[in-house]
């Protein structure tokens, strides 16, 4: 790769990350009930995605037996959506993001648990990283403080998208990865279609500008281009690369709604983006050296 290819490309992937990073303002600025706004982000980008599918052609064919786990895999991701933007609307976008990146640490110790793997006590040194980020962000344990139930919704709503990437972990090597989110979205708009004749969605008209950007930029062109990223750069380089996110989601917070993190935010997600890269780096040179031994035996046999 040439050099001013591998510069478009590095722009792509950081592009991807910015308009993923947008989900945190606009869940704090769209006032509807919010499995109103996930039910109609779901259903938009859904829409978005499926014609997108169609223009290049992927099969949407699932065999029977991956139907349920994509089934349930949806709606983790809509359990991981709705219990973030509770996040966001009870703190702000820091807190609400940066309790959200604790999710590398969280599939770090799941994984190992759910396919019966040894775990590392480095995984452990970072979960206990993570606890201490978490006491940053919260440092007043007080049961009726809204910044202490955001940072359990964010945390929670790790866990739904750690059990859901894992869930998809094999999938995405048997199905296209957008036809797989066209399906997840399906679940989705049909589990929270209820709620639109529940909940009050009168004001569902004025928020149509924010909802569509949060459809179409945020999920499925920054989803796309960010699972695209990967025929230019290895999965752990584009998670490394990642680490940007909740940065870009707090300088949005701060222009477009004055939300100015407090040094304690700062101390606790500057922890929690570090266990982030070390676990990063760790499996990136992991694979740097299990490549180099594969090129050493592949000179040897020759």
């Amino acid at each position: 790769m040439n050099k001013k290819r591998f510069s478009v490309n590095l722009i792509e992937l950081n592009l991807a990350i910015l308009f993923i990073s947008t989900s945190g303002v606009l869940g704090r600025y769209i006032s509807l009930p919010i499995p109103i706004t996930i039910g109609s982000r779901a259903l938009l980008a859904g829409v978005i995605l499926y014609f997108f599918c169609k223009w290049k052609k992927f099969s949407f064919n699932i065999e029977v037996q991956d139907i349920r786990t994509i089934a349930i895999s949806g709606l983790l991701l809509g359990l991981h959506w709705i219990t973030y933007f509770y996040a966001l609307r009870l703190s702000n976008v820091a807190i609400g993001m940066l309790s959200l990146f604790t999710y590398p640490a969280i599939t770090a110790i799941l994984e190992p648990l759910i396919l019966k793997t040894k775990i590392l006590k480095f995984h452990l040194l970072l979960s206990l990283l993570v606890l201490i980020g978490i006491y940053f962000l919260v440092p007043d344990f007080n049961i009726g403080s809204d910044n202490l139930k955001a940072v359990g919704f964010g945390v929670f709503s790790a866990l739904c998208y750690s059990l859901r990437n894992i869930m998809m972990n094999q999938k995405v090597n048997k199905y296209n990865g957008s036809v797989l989110m066209v399906y997840q979205l399906l679940v989705i708009t049909v589990f929270l279609s209820p709620f639109f004749f529940i909940l009050d969605n009168s004001n569902v008209i004025r928020y149509i500008p924010e909802t569509i950007t949060l459809a179409l930029l945020t999920t499925a062109l920054g989803h796309t281009l960010f699972l695209y990223s990967f025929r230019n750069f290895s999965t752990i380089t584009a998670s490394i690369i990642s680490c940007a996110q909740p940065v870009y989601g707090i300088i949005i917070g701060i222009i477009f709604l004055q939300e100015y993190p407090k040094l304690s935010t700062i101390i606790g997600g500057g922890i929690i983006i570090l266990t982030v890269l070390a676990e990063s780096i760790r499996i990136y040179n992991l694979n740097k050296k299990s490549n180099q031994l594969a090129l050493k035996y592949e000179k040897t046999d020759e």
